[in-house]
């Protein structure tokens, strides 16, 4: 089994993946982000790096799906491949910060990789509001997030309310983390637990 945790960047995914790996005895596989050569030189010059990023990233996160289903194993993963070709993507093209050309050329590599993959059994969308997100990235303190600007956020928030509305690739599990504090909160936590086990088990 394969479950996705998808949302804007400060929304909750690396928590709530850890929390509930941990509830459900599940292996997590999370975002390269501590690893990753780009992300630093990303935020310092989007318009020089933002291909190179992507291209990261897709690879990085194709691979983990092909080990996700090679394993046999019931993996939480977060952040999706379709995020970053349908969200991340296309927002730094709209920009004008990637090129038309090299934009073509990701999704291009992208239409190929999911000829290849399955999507996730059910994909958990956390909902954020602009300001939330603003909080929870200040809260964290990562130092290449500092430069990370409100419209940026603004944004990807747009694109992501538009892909999950037509989201159909798989099950899907809206949870509000604004009125959602699962990661201090044991009641809120139990909460988003009971409506995962309400779609898990309509999987089998």
């Amino acid at each position: 089994m394969h479950i996705g945790i998808a949302g804007n960047i400060g929304s909750g995914k690396t928590t709530l993946t850890r929390l509930l790996a941990k509830h459900y005895s599940w292996e997590p596989h999370y975002e390269d982000v501590d690893d990753n050569p780009y992300l630093n030189d990303f935020y310092e010059d989007m318009q020089r790096w933002s291909f190179n990023l992507q291209v990261y990233f897709l690879n990085s996160r194709f691979r983990q799906i092909l080990e996700i289903r090679k394993s046999g194993k019931k993996i939480i993963q977060d952040r999706t491949i379709y995020e970053d070709a349908y969200i991340f993507a296309p927002n730094l093209h709209s920009m004008g910060l990637m090129t038309t050309r090299d934009f073509e050329n990701y999704f291009s590599l992208f239409g190929l990789m999911v000829t290849l993959i399955q999507p996730p059994d059910l994909l958990i969308y956390l909902r954020s509001t602009v300001p939330n997100l603003v909080n929870q990235i200040q809260k964290r303190g990562r130092k290449y997030e500092n430069t990370i600007r409100i419209d940026y956020l603004t944004r990807l928030n747009e694109r992501y309310e538009a892909w999950i509305t037509s989201y159909n690739f798989s099950k899907l599990l809206v949870v509000d983390v604004d009125n959602t504090n699962f990661s201090e909160n044991p009641l809120h936590l139990r909460e988003v637990i009971n409506k995962i086990d309400a779609e898990i088990h309509g999987l089998f």
